[in-house]
């Protein structure tokens, strides 16, 4: 919960930094990309990782160059000296980290809870992420007003020393790594197949993508609506930050209570669709309070959605192959996003910025329906494995 609450408060004080000196969407867009796009490249590599090695030691050392990446970042905006460009190079070491972090992370949950306590696990890990959404950027917004993007990047750097401290503290019993007796490139193509072959695992990726693509890049462009759009500055900025995580908490609480898989796939359906609408309105208003209504709203079918498809994902695959699905989910959600975050940017050079969100909204209202009709009469199976820890093939 510090730890994250650090990362939110860098990441509205690197956007407000980015609005601040370009006025520039499509530098915004170009940032978002820069951050993220390190995962679309690298995430499978990450989730073999993951299966390969001690996921606490990989999530261990992408926290310390987490930590570098924000101490870099807050000496060079304090000194002044700070350039886009600058932020940009920065921006992408962050990608590289979260290409292996991401994976060895949400792997690494499985290792601490039971099979049937998943999703409440998983749910719970959520609104301690959205929890600190809420608290990060209703800080930020006030030390950004008050003493600029600069401290914000400092107490980041700081709150990872809680997270470290805690890894560090972490001890499992030894765990066979099944991937380590092949080549990384056949366990990566191993985990490919798996996903291509398996309907259920194929159909929630391909979800989790369009939503990222063409959803979730709303979210980059935060900065630009509070500073242009509502003419709010970084305190609105923040609001409408802390409105997107209060939305999600409420989200993550609720699918906390569920025990279970079944019927996780109508979640899923009902709360796509809930996710596309908020973002359609968020696009189309002008008032604040209705657009904090809006992002609120994204936030909790956004995180459920997400957080369902997470749960059936590590529900329905063997623990030899849950590094590789995790990274396969993670390029999806994350890897994806910037080239959203680039398209629109891009766009917003002969569209409106709010017309562009709002087309992009309907492409993620079409795809929960088409995800609800294809789901329908879902029975969905228990991972096998064959003799010898070869998967086989699902039951449907």
């Amino acid at each position: 919960m510090v730890s994250l609450t650090g990362s939110w408060m860098q990441g509205l004080a690197q956007g407000w930094l980015v609005w601040r000196l370009t006025q520039s969407t499509f530098l915004l867009g170009l940032v978002g990309f820069a951050q993220l796009a390190p995962v679309l490249l690298l995430g499978l590599v990450g989730g073999v990782a993951a299966d390969r090695f001690e996921r606490r030691r990989i999530v261990l050392a992408t926290q310390v160059v987490a930590l570098a990446q924000s101490v870099a970042l807050a000496a060079l905006t304090l000194s002044g000296r700070i350039t886009v460009g600058q932020v940009l190079a920065l921006a992408t070491v962050m990608g590289v980290v979260n290409a292996f972090d991401f994976p060895g992370r949400q792997s690494l949950i499985s290792e601490l809870v039971e099979r049937e306590d998943l999703g409440n696990a998983i749910a719970l890990n959520s609104t301690i992420f959205n929890g600190a959404r809420i608290v990060g950027p209703s800080l930020a917004g006030a030390i950004v007003a008050a003493w600029g993007e600069g401290t914000c990047f400092a107490i980041n750097a700081v709150s990872y020393l809680a997270v470290i401290a805690s890894l560090l503290a972490m001890r499992f019993p030894a765990r066979p790594a099944a991937a380590a007796r092949d080549g990384a490139w056949r366990g990566l193509l191993e985990g490919v197949a798996y996903a291509r072959r398996t309907p259920h695992v194929r159909a929630l990726l391909g979800l989790v993508a369009l939503t990222s693509v063409f959803g979730m890049s709303y979210l980059s462009f935060l900065p630009a609506f509070a500073g242009g759009v509502l003419e709010r500055g970084p305190g609105g900025l923040g609001l409408l930050m802390g409105s997107v995580g209060a939305g999600a908490v409420v989200g993550a609480l609720s699918l906390a209570w569920r025990r279970g898989i079944r019927g996780l796939d109508g979640v899923v359906f009902r709360h796509a669709v809930i996710f596309g609408s908020a973002v359609l309105v968020f696009s189309l208003s002008r008032s604040f309070p209705l657009s904090c209504a809006a992002v609120a709203c994204a936030g909790y079918g956004a995180m459920v959605q997400m957080a369902a498809c997470n749960t059936l994902l590590q529900a329905l695959v063997p623990d030899a192959l849950r590094g590789r699905l995790m990274s396969l989910y993670t390029v999806g959600f994350a890897g994806l996003m910037p080239l959203g975050s680039l398209a629109i940017g891009l766009a917003t050079r002969w569209t409106p910025l709010p017309a562009t969100l709002a087309a992009c909204s309907l492409v993620v209202l079409g795809a929960g329906a088409a995800f609800g009709l294809w789901a329908r009469g879902w029975e969905i199976p228990a991972p096998e494995m064959k003799p010898g820890g070869a998967e086989a093939p699902p039951v449907t």
